[in-house]
């Protein structure tokens, strides 16, 4: 059984690459020694970037896009190759210097962004986080993952980079399932003041926060936790890793997957309505 190590995740994801590759020319209609020909290599290369035993370039992408007439994969591709040895970071490593350069590492890719949507399914998302909420939650993840305990630091740096919700130029989009409310993090007094500051944080212009009900039909159901920046990349958080999502197509999907959400969810005063009766059962 494969383990979920980021060499294993690389090399999935660069024998996924070539299986595209085979399917390209295969789609076609040529043979690998066609293809070779077409872009003036000798049909060793062809072998080796079907069986994944060489990463393409991104000159490979083109002319091989090129010669099968399918230049409208290029892009999919040429994201696919950039991020096979990225795509899959383990917490351990990233941890290693602590949770609060972890939460620093990351700013300023929320500096670039303009419009954030993010899905949680089971705790508050990091954007709307308190001080105490946040601290609770890293503690948890300090003593399971075994890193350094600088949680109070990194609470305090994932709420400075959280400003951005105040800034008018942002969009913020959040969609919370409503178990969410009811995962106590910390103390009672700590999940009483989270709860409480969605209800604040729900009145600025640039936040949209929609709650999905426990109960009612559903055309999508509970995922993990991702956020699209933009619309250019996805994380999304693992027990064991991050992963980052760039290839269009893929982005796509989890576009569309926010978008079935949104649908499902509640908003204005039916949020606030489940967010109060999630304070009352602390009380």
């Amino acid at each position: 059984m494969p383990t979920n190590t980021p060499s294993s995740a690389v090399q999935t994801a660069r024998a996924a690459l070539a299986e595209r590759l085979v399917d390209i020319h295969k789609n076609a209609g040529l043979q690998s020694r066609e293809v070779a020909a077409l872009c003036g290599w000798h049909k060793s290369k062809v072998s080796r970037l079907e069986n994944a035993r060489t990463p393409p370039s991104d000159d490979d992408i083109r002319k091989w896009c090129r010669a099968c007439g399918a230049e409208e994969q290029t892009a999919d591709l040429l994201s696919a190759t950039r991020t096979a040895e990225s795509m899959y970071v383990e917490w351990k490593r990233l941890q290693r210097g602590g949770l609060r350069q972890l939460q620093e590492e990351i700013a300023p890719l929320f500096e670039q962004t303009r419009l954030f949507r993010v899905y949680c399914s089971h705790l508050v998302p990091g954007l709307l986080q308190t001080h105490g909420y946040a601290a609770a939650m890293l503690r948890m993840y300090s003593g399971f993952h075994r890193t350094k305990p600088d949680f109070e630091e990194a609470a305090a740096a994932r709420v400075h980079r959280s400003r951005v919700i105040h800034e008018p130029r942002r969009r913020v989009v959040l969609l919370v399932e409503e178990a969410a409310l009811r995962h106590q993090v910390g103390s009672a007094e700590v999940m009483a003041g989270q709860l409480g500051h969605l209800l604040e944080v729900m009145s600025l212009p640039s936040v949209s926060l929609g709650i999905i009900p426990f109960q009612g039909g559903r055309n999508m159901w509970a995922t993990e936790t991702f956020s699209v920046y933009d619309d250019r990349q996805v994380g999304v958080e693992l027990l064991t890793a991050r992963v980052t999502v760039t290839a269009p197509s893929e982005v796509r999907m989890y576009l569309r997957a926010f978008e079935e959400l949104q649908r499902q969810a509640v908003y204005g005063a039916a949020a606030r309505t489940r967010i109060a009766s999630a304070i009352r059962t602390l009380e």
